[in-house]
């Protein structure tokens, strides 16, 4: 079990600022299913992943080490919300046509976790994990956000999270890796909503605890800069890094 938690604290804020994946993604993952009884959505959160899985899968199985993360889930017919460790899933040997972990699997124990996974996929089971990496904008936005993950939060980063920004790509992993398209997310956000995105990072909120400041506020002053009237919206992309195998 891992019992690192960087995101109970502010669950709400997260639920709210996070941003939410492509439909054209779980499109494309239930078309590799030939049977779309059960999905285990892993590491679920609040929930963003295993809603879209719901409109593709009888029933959805979501699990978070965090209560608090779970408890801003919202409640729909077909998904089981339950607080659990990513290697305990309570599900029955063989049950799944698919297992995902959207933006978690980097703070899993992973050997114990891959072997809960593959004990519940049905063979030929798919086995689907992604995390965005750092977002796009305008040149100078983008100067500006790297400059702020790698320099202002920097030093607060979890080790575990050099995978976010390696896309996955050498991450070990238990499957036999299959060919994947290409996903985004694009979004329209105001400057309000992009630096409550900024403060959901575990980085950031541990700035925060240990240093009693908000990061965020200098980098909104600095942002301003670009940002003249910060209702307008701006173009925000983050690509989608996905690895996808089968359980042979």
């Amino acid at each position: 079990m891992n019992p690192t938690d960087h995101f109970s604290a502010h669950a709400e804020d997260y639920a709210k600022a996070r941003p939410a994946y492509p439909p054209e993604l779980f499109a494309w993952l239930a078309q590799q299913c030939p049977t779309r009884d059960l999905a285990w959505d892993c590491g679920t959160g609040n929930g963003q992943a295993a809603q879209a899985l719901a409109g593709h899968f009888r029933h959805v199985h979501a699990t978070d080490l965090s209560a608090a993360q779970v408890a801003q889930a919202k409640p729909h017919p077909r998904i089981d919300y339950r607080a659990a460790p990513a290697e305990a899933s309570g599900l029955a040997a063989g049950s799944c046509d698919l297992v995902t972990v959207a933006q978690a699997l980097h703070w899993f124990c992973r050997d114990s976790f891959y072997a809960e996974a593959r004990r519940v996929l049905k063979p030929g089971g798919l086995f689907a994990a992604w995390t965005y990496t750092l977002l796009q904008g305008e040149p100078e936005l983008n100067a500006m956000v790297k400059d702020f993950h790698a320099n202002v939060v920097g030093p607060w980063w979890p080790p575990e999270r050099r995978w976010v920004d390696l896309g996955y790509r050498t991450m070990p992993f238990a499957f036999d890796d299959i060919a994947t398209p290409e996903f985004e997310i694009r979004l329209e956000w105001n400057l309000a909503e992009l630096l409550a995105y900024l403060r959901t990072w575990s980085a950031t909120q541990r700035c925060i605890r240990e240093t009693g400041s908000d990061p965020c506020t200098a980098l909104g002053a600095r942002l301003r800069s670009i940002w003249p009237d910060p209702e307008t919206s701006k173009t925000m992309v983050w690509p989608i890094a996905l690895r996808c195998g089968r359980l042979e």
